[in-house]
């Protein structure tokens, strides 16, 4: 039986235009009405992530920040999971060494040093979700886009670093007009203790505290709901998503997942164009349904 589906966000449960459909939403409200729960896993901050669930009419759980902070339906933080400092001033070290934009996600929200970079690297994600889209056009969303009114610009990170208080999940790395400084830098951060390096799009990395996985964090809030794991289905499409498919009953694939994703899922559905978290939410309960007219017919 599945209990839990846990779905990623960009790619997956949003389609091109950073959107839930009506298809998925109705499915989602089915698992409800068929007891499975249902929650959020994704990169986002919970700034960026709420608002594009708001029609929902039962407030999912969210496993943010790729697992840095967990969220329960109340919107309070169930788990929180900070980059350590020695990690945090060498992951920062290599990325000002390779002249890397990147922005700063604390508990408190996301920072940045340059409303242009922001608008320059939104822009980018749009035109890849839609190839046929004008750069002057995707410029234009990039410009109109909430997540760029849930930051914080700073002219530099220094005094938000000093400050005792502040708690750093995750730091986010654009690509720059040097890919080679890109691929170099990331090298550089694998080598890294204490930090796990995933990315969401080909153009960014993420880092986060090694404890901070999608699959970590979802198995440590499917003990708490008296859950096991092969109760659970989780859905991705990227790097990030992988340690929550390795961990879930059922692993699902996106129809637009990366190779590595799609090897390691037991189950593919269709893209995030077409409502692929829909189909993959009725697979559950048609299994559902399925194990229980045989446990009732033995």
């Amino acid at each position: 039986m599945i209990k839990l589906i846990a779905s990623d966000m960009d790619g997956t449960l949003l389609n091109n235009k950073s959107i839930v459909s009506q298809d998925n939403i109705a499915a989602i409200e089915a698992a409800h009405r068929a007891h499975i729960k249902f929650v959020v896993a994704t990169g986002r901050g919970l700034s960026e992530a709420a608002p594009l669930v708001q029609e929902l009419n039962q407030r999912p759980d969210f496993i943010t920040l790729n697992g840095a902070l967990v969220y329960n339906q109340q919107l309070q933080p169930v788990v929180k999971l900070p980059i350590t400092n020695e990690a945090l001033t060498a992951s920062l070290n290599i990325l000002a060494q390779h002249h890397l934009y990147y922005e700063i996600v604390t508990t408190d929200g996301i920072y940045s040093t340059s409303r242009i970079q922001r608008i320059q690297n939104t822009a980018y994600f749009l035109k890849k979700l839609n190839p046929t889209l004008l750069y002057k056009m995707a410029v234009a969303r990039a410009t109109s886009r909430s997540e760029l009114m849930n930051i914080t610009y700073v002219n530099n990170f220094a005094p938000l670093l000093k400050n005792p208080q502040t708690e750093v999940m995750k730091i986010l790395t654009f690509k720059g007009k040097n890919a080679q400084d890109f691929s170099d830098a990331r090298q550089e951060l694998q080598n890294l203790d204490d930090i796990i390096v995933t990315s969401s799009s080909p153009n960014n990395i993420e880092i986060n505290s090694q404890k901070a996985q999608k699959g970590i964090a979802l198995t440590k809030f499917a003990a708490e709901q008296g859950i096991q794991m092969q109760e659970v289905m989780a859905i991705g499409d990227n790097l990030n998503d992988q340690s929550m498919i390795l961990a879930a009953g059922i692993g699902v694939a996106m129809d637009n997942a990366i190779e590595p994703i799609k090897e390691i899922a037991q189950y593919q559905t269709s893209d995030n164009n077409h409502n692929g978290v829909a189909q993959a939410i009725w697979h559950a309960i048609k299994l559902n349904r399925t194990m229980e007219r045989n446990g009732k017919n033995n």
